[in-house]
């Protein structure tokens, strides 16, 4: 039994300059990252690397329209590595770029082996990803009209860096919905029944440091920016226990919603985080209790889950389905979408569950 797998090697640099330099950025380097996050650190370091903005291909989750797009106009630039600066739709994107070589098609990545073709640096400018040390990438495949994670070892960064001055930058909102993925992956990785002792030692680590910012945050919604160590490390570490262990039922479920209404994934996956768990401990309450108690000493708190919920929805106010414009329909649409395409992800859940159970879960949170 593998108890752990460790990739890609893990760096620090406390801010872009000092990256730089550590690392010999040249001409010779692609950068893949968003204007907002590169644009303030352009103004203080000089870098020679050519930047691409992902925004310019256009907005969203990643989809296969907007990836492709992206394949065709890198296939002309001849470079030697590339850096993805970003949150997990850069880092994911990056992924792909970096094993597809003149390939312009994502969608034909899916059915063949992947090689990689240039050397990755990830370095998350988010709090939530976990990408940077993962070899999976999401996409929106609109040929399938749902989310589907590209998965495979060739996806593995070869280094990934944690840099926090990124966070002084973040805005709040993008705080708020990656950090409550990273606390996802935590949780799900920790549930999953392929977690090891050492996973949910990641796991554990994670979601002690994002509920001890949380609880920073909720008196002072600044308070994030001076916690770029704190945060970066604990969505690294939930990216490790995730990369070993998975993510279940919540991710699972929120590919297809997300996909439909081009839901940011920290937010989709948000949208169904408190349901999921109030069902496991109604479903399997003695096994469920284990973690409960010990969410409770994290919280400090008789009812965790009440507790919980309360936190998250100060940190960020819940919206159910219908506000996004979800429809009576989409329930029993999503529950055989999320049966059809996501079987990876259900085989990590707490316990197996079935196509009626997964419909009502959707409507509960309609």
């Amino acid at each position: 039994m593998q108890l752990l797998k460790l990739k890609p090697v893990l760096y620090s640099c406390p801010d872009f300059g000092a990256f730089v330099d550590e690392f010999k950025v040249t001409d010779r380097d692609l950068i893949l990252s968003n204007d907002y996050i590169m644009a303030p650190q352009l103004e203080k370091t000089l870098c020679e690397a050519t930047v691409i903005n992902l925004e310019d291909f256009g907005s969203g989750e990643p989809s296969d329209v907007m990836i492709n797009a992206l394949l065709e106009h890198v296939s002309t630039y001849d470079y030697d590595r590339l850096i993805a600066i970003g949150g997990g739709s850069v880092l994911d994107i990056a992924k792909i770029v970096a094993v597809a070589g003149q390939e312009t098609d994502v969608n034909k990545l899916y059915d063949q082996p992947l090689v990689k073709h240039h050397q990755l640096i990830a370095v998350p400018a988010t709090c939530g990803t976990g990408s940077e040390v993962t070899n999976i990438a999401v996409v929106n495949r609109t040929v399938l009209g749902t989310k589907q994670g590209l998965v495979g070892e060739a996806l593995y960064p070869d280094a990934a860096v944690i840099v926090p001055s990124f966070l002084e930058t973040l805005p709040y909102e993008v705080f708020a919905t990656s950090s409550i993925d990273a606390l996802i992956h935590a949780i799900e990785s920790y549930l999953s029944p392929k977690a090891t002792p050492f996973t949910q030692t990641f796991s554990v680590d994670a979601m002690s440091a994002i509920l001890n910012a949380y609880l920073l945050v909720r008196e002072d919604h600044e308070a994030y920016k001076q916690l770029g160590q704190v945060l970066l490390q604990a969505s690294t570490s939930a990216g490790i226990a995730f990369g070993n262990a998975g993510c279940g039922l919540i991710h699972a479920m929120s590919y297809a919603f997300g996909g439909k209404y081009h839901v940011p994934h920290g937010e989709s996956n948000y949208q169904f985080l408190m349901k999921v768990l109030h069902f496991y401990r109604l479903k399997q309450p003695e096994a469920f209790q284990e973690f409960s108690d010990m969410l409770g000493e994290m919280l400090n708190a008789l009812d965790p889950l009440a507790t919980l919920e309360d936190l998250l929805n100060e940190i960020l106010p819940y919206k159910p389905m219908r506000s996004y414009g979800a429809i009576a329909s989409d329930p029993a649409t999503f529950a055989k979408s999320t049966v059809a395409h996501q079987q990876r992800l259900l085989a990590n859940a707490f316990f197996k569950v079935d196509e009626q159970e997964i419909r009502e879960l959707y409507e509960s949170c309609l």
